[in-house]
């Protein structure tokens, strides 16, 4: 039995999403005016769907339109509400590990709606990894808040449920296409929230600007673009467990960027993570069998 390159090749290029969703809190914290978690979710989703939609000019039809809306809510709208409702009730680290119980969540529900088989190593992986978060992100001293805890768990469930069933509902058209249609949608259902629960931006500056461009062309468009190419490729934990590069990314970000020390919990943790990574995608990973009417060739051959 050999691995399979084109699994790894398609592993490698899924796993760029969540390393480059890790810049989004720098990114975030350094250009973009504080205090429009929201609004700049609706700017970060819905611009860029409109302009992949521009690119392909397909609109959804049928029953997926429906399908479109609900992925829509559960990848974007409801999980970054979630999201952002936990990580300003939470400390950083707290939210970050609250969020990491998504790949065990994904485990369960793939077994549930897609039949999977849940695979004792694959659990491990999880744990392990959800450990490895806790120790690189979480201090000593951070509070819990039940509220900011049910809203992660709440945005955990919300994107397991979009990972599981966009691997479920494989549109009949290009990942570009299905890319362009959940981000619409999501952007279109924050567009009232964000109206009604948050007052206007004030006008941006070139750094405001730059910071979106950067979290709707590459943040958005590109690595959404990946993350559901690589949904409809690899198995949905094992895309799940590729969501520990982003507290990860964060944190080198942080010890590059900002100036932040590591202790030696964390390089503990990073440690923990990695190996968690690497060995969901291990246990994952399908193989290639060899020919079983293979046979050696003769030692000696007429001339």
């Amino acid at each position: 039995m050999k691995k399979n390159p084109t699994y790894v090749a398609d592993v490698l290029a899924t796993a760029l999403a969540p390393a480059i969703w890790g810049s989004t809190y720098f990114v975030t914290t350094s250009f973009l005016p504080h205090g429009y978690p929201l609004t700049v979710a609706l700017l970060r989703a819905l611009p860029a769907g409109l302009l992949l939609l521009a690119i392909v000019r397909k609109l959804p039809f049928g029953i997926w339109w429906c399908r479109a809306f609900v992925l829509g809510a559960l990848n974007f709208s409801f999980f970054w509400a979630m999201l952002f409702v936990s990580a300003y009730r939470l400390p950083g680290g707290v939210a970050a590990t609250v969020g990491a119980v998504q790949p065990l969540i994904v485990i369960v529900l793939s077994r549930v709606v897609l039949g999977r088989p849940i695979r004792a190593l694959a659990v491990a992986a999880g744990c392990v990894g959800m450990a490895g978060v806790a120790l690189l992100v979480l201090t000593p001293t951070a509070a819990l808040d039940p509220v900011g805890v049910a809203a992660g768990l709440a945005g955990a469930v919300s994107m397991a449920f979009g990972t599981v069933l966009t691997r479920r509902w494989t549109p009949p058209v290009s990942s570009l296409t299905f890319t362009a249609w959940q981000l619409t949608a999501g952007g279109l259902l924050l567009v009232p929230v964000a109206l009604v629960a948050e007052p206007s931006l004030p006008v941006p500056t070139i750094a405001n600007l730059l910071g979106m461009a950067y979290l709707g062309l590459i943040g958005a468009a590109a690595t959404y673009l990946l993350w559901f190419r690589g949904l409809a490729r690899i198995e949905p934990s094992a895309a799940a467990s590729l969501g520990f590069l982003s507290p990860l990314v964060a944190t080198l970000l942080g010890w590059l960027a900002l100036g932040q020390s590591l202790a030696p919990a964390q390089l503990c943790g990073f440690a923990m993570v990695l190996a968690s990574v690497w060995l969901s995608q291990r246990t994952m990973m399908p193989v290639r069998p060899t020919r079983p009417d293979a046979s050696p060739e003769p030692a000696n051959r007429p001339a």
